[in-house]
Order: structure tokens, then C-alpha cells, then sequence
């Protein structure tokens, strides 16, 4: 690994150096913060194209670590919680209110109330990189992506075949009147006329594998119970009065105990086993693109006792025609650190494609775990594009992920 270690106003001159401009709809980058270090470093693949020093959330406002995006931006916005605070080239990661944005006060040590504050220049530089869905990572220690390969890991659907040539043709004799030689003709049985593909949405697919957690049990009960004749007053993943009252139902019909929590492993099995329908494994599997849900799919987790982890996986780079994705990856759970010690110098860690090996047998390990179902596989295959990610992680969907957002997990600090 290479890294360099270089004071403070030098470090703001190099950010500048290393700035290109990027074209629309090819920008795939992920930025990554690392609040030990108060730094930030934009990757573009596995190469390091912009750094900057910043200044995360002080004591008591914290900057939350975790997985983000990108979900609104602006050239000029002022706070909705301090007192009108003007954010210049403020982009946006959730809707409570944290951002990445212009400040003059960037002292390179925890200072602000949990936004991500900038040097005035590289913010507005940062601003003209990115676009919508650019993700964000924030980390209390550095972490570095480290390219990976594993048999589970999504790869485009092969493009189909080009038609036959004419010159590619058997020949075969043509029908002929009787006592004259048959003339050798190239021929080709052409199959019916298929409907042209739908084409694919270029937008990347964000992808989250977790176990199923309580709003998703929920949603599952209120689906079964409504079948079975018990009015839920829809499928929202609440238990609002018609939904307790649904299932305080089912159980005096199945003599089930009313005391106690109102969904219980005994009420989920009793209503499988009452519609006829298997328990599905603990994990799943939710996709969305465009800051939009697109399809969820239940998926078998093996030792579902044991945590996964939190991992973050993006597709660099995609061949359509051969079928093959480059991966690569970043540890999460690792980055927790248990103190928020900074320093006057600043340490940048570049790619290292000899990641200790440890890093990758923990992600290898988690991804021999996880099986999908082929029709899953192969949806999820089929719209992939460049740039779509995969995060694994035993946080659940998340209370920040919402309409207007792509997954926001968020780690919580280890015990202190």
C-alpha cells in the first residue's frame, strides 16, 4: 500500500490538481469519508481522483457513518434547522439533514452539527463532479476499495447472438425437374420475427441484502391475514388498529396466547401453516434504481443465526457482450473505530490490490452464504449497468431509506 503523508495547505493544493471534468451519465463515483481522519477522497474505479480535508459533526452531532447517495443538490441552499445557515454547493445524502457543503470554517477536526462542511474551492469543484446517485461513504477509520471476484456476484446477461450469415450456410440441394443436376444453393431457415428488447435503463441498480425485519414480517402478515378473509386496511408494514385487531383475531380463531408481543414465531407459523404457504427464509433481497423500489425477492441466508456484517460492493465496470462485471469492494464493519481522535496530519491511503487477506475471506465468507433464486438472478442480470451496487449488511432496510432516496444503512459506533 502507498501512502503519503503530506501537511495540511499542502494537502489543499494537490485536491486542485486532480479534478477532471466527467461526462454526464458516465459518473460512477464513490466518495469516502473517513471522520478519524477528517478527510475525503473521490474514487473513480479503484483510482483515487480528488482529495480534501473536511470537518464531520462535533460531539453531540455527530456525522452518522454509513452508506448514502447523493439525493438532491444546490448550488446555494440555506439550513431548515440552523437558523437559515447558508450551505453553498450543498449536495444532500438524507432528508434529516445531512449534506456535504461549502463552509469557511473547515478546521480538520469534528466541528460542524453533522454535516460534512468543505474548503470553499473543492466544494464547488466537487459539486461539478458528481451528479444524482454519486454514493457516499463515511467511515470513522480509512478504508480503502479492494477489487473482488466470487461466483455469487451479478454478471450482465449475454447479449443475444447476431444472426446467421449467408456465407455461414450449409448448402443443400435445390428441387429440380426430373433428369436434370441439382444446383447447390446456400439456405437459411429463419426463425420467426421476435419482438425487439426492451432497452435497458442506463440508471445503476442499488441492490441490499439483510434479514427480514420487522416492518417486512409485518407487510407478510397483513398479505396472508387479508387472505384469509381479515381486514389489515392495506399492506403498509404498520400495525395500525385494523392490523391489531386483524391478528388478535387469528388468534382467538387458532386458540393462540393474546398476551404478550403481538407478533410472535408461533402467530407467523400458525398463519403460513392457515394459508397453505411455506415460511420464507430470513433474508432478503430489495432492489431499487432511481431513488425508486423495483422488486424485493426473499433470499436464503445459511446460518441465519450468525450476522453478515456490512459490506459494500460496486460494479465498476460491465461487458455486455462477454458477460463479465469487475467488483470491488469495501469492509464497513471494520472502519468503526472507538474514539473520534484527529490529526493535524494528513495520511491518504491509496488503492491496494493486496488487501489483507483477512478483509477479503470475511466477504467471501458471507457471500458462500447467500443463495438466490435463478428468476432472480436473472433479473437483477439483465437490467444491470455500470455503477450498480450491492450492499450486505444485518441493519434491515433503515428508517433514512425512503421515497426520493436510494438504501441508506447507517453503522451504528461500536460500545464504548
Amino acid at each position: 500500500m502507498m501512502v503519503r503523508t503530506i501537511f495540511p495547505l499542502m494537502f489543499i493544493s494537490a485536491t486542485m490538481l486532480a479534478m477532471p471534468a466527467l461526462a454526464q451519465g458516465e459518473n460512477h463515483l464513490q466518495i469516502i469519508v473517513s471522520k478519524q481522519q477528517q478527510t475525503l477522497s473521490v474514487y473513480d474505479g479503484n483510482t483515487v481522483i480528488a482529495t480534501s480535508r473536511v470537518s464531520t459533526g462535533k460531539e453531540g452531532h455527530t456525522t452518522p457513518s454509513g452508506i448514502f447517495s447523493i439525493i438532491q443538490k444546490a448550488k446555494y441552499h440555506e439550513s431548515n434547522l440552523y437558523s437559515n445557515a447558508p450551505m453553498p454547493w450543498m449536495q444532500r445524502i438524507t432528508w434529516s439533514g445531512v449534506a456535504l457543503h461549502e463552509s469557511s470554517s473547515v478546521p480538520n477536526r469534528p466541528a460542524s452539527h453533522g454535516c460534512v462542511r468543505l474548503p470553499a474551492e473543492f466544494a464547488r469543484k466537487l459539486y461539478g463532479m458528481t451528479t444524482l446517485g454519486a454514493q457516499v461513504i463515511i467511515t470513522d477509520a480509512p478504508v480503502v476499495p479492494f477489487a473482488i471476484q466470487h461466483p455469487f456476484l451479478f454478471a450482465p446477461a449475454h447479449q443475444q447472438d447476431q444472426p446467421q450469415l449467408l456465407s455461414d450456410a450449409k448448402l443443400r440441394g435445390a428441387d429440380v425437374a426430373p433428369g436434370k443436376k441439382p444446383i447447390e444453393v446456400a439456405m437459411i431457415d429463419l426463425p420467426a420475427a421476435k419482438a425487439a428488447p426492451s432497452p435497458i435503463n442506463p440508471s445503476p441498480l442499488r441492490i441490499l441484502i439483510t434479514y427480514r425485519d420487522e416492518q417486512q414480517t409485518i407487510r407478510d402478515a397483513q398479505a396472508l391475514l387479508q387472505e384469509l378473509g381479515f381486514d389489515t386496511g392495506g399492506i403498509d408494514g404498520q400495525t395500525g388498529t385494523l392490523t391489531r385487531e386483524a391478528i388478535k383475531g387469528f388468534k382467538r380463531w387458532k386458540s393462540l396466547n393474546p398476551k404478550g408481543r403481538l407478533i410472535t414465531p408461533e402467530f407467523m407459523a400458525a398463519l403460513y401453516q392457515s394459508a397453505n404457504k411455506p415460511m420464507p427464509p430470513r433474508g432478503h433481497l430489495y432492489v431499487r434504481q432511481d431513488f425508486k423500489p423495483l422488486f424485493d425477492a426473499p433470499v436464503k441466508i445459511a446460518q441465519p443465526d450468525q450476522p453478515l456484517g456490512t459490506f459494500f460492493l460496486v460494479a465498476t465496470a460491465i461487458d455486455q457482450k462477454t458477460g463479465n462485471a469487475t467488483w470491488q469492494a469495501l469492509t464497513l464493519d471494520d472502519a468503526r473505530s472507538q474514539t473520534d481522535d484527529t490529526t493535524s496530519i494528513v495520511t491518504i491511503h491509496r488503492h491496494d490490490d493486496n488487501k489483507p487477506a483477512s478483509e477479503q475471506s470475511s466477504i467471501n465468507a458471507v457471500l458462500d452464504r447467500i443463495s438466490l433464486e435463478p428468476t432472480t438472478r436473472a433479473r437483477i442480470e439483465t437490467a444491470m449497468t455500470a455503477g450498480t451496487s450491492l450492499t450486505i449488511t444485518d441493519q434491515g432496510v433503515g428508517p433514512e431509506t425512503s421515497d426520493g432516496t436510494d438504501f441508506i444503512t447507517i453503522i451504528p459506533p461500536k460500545n464504548r
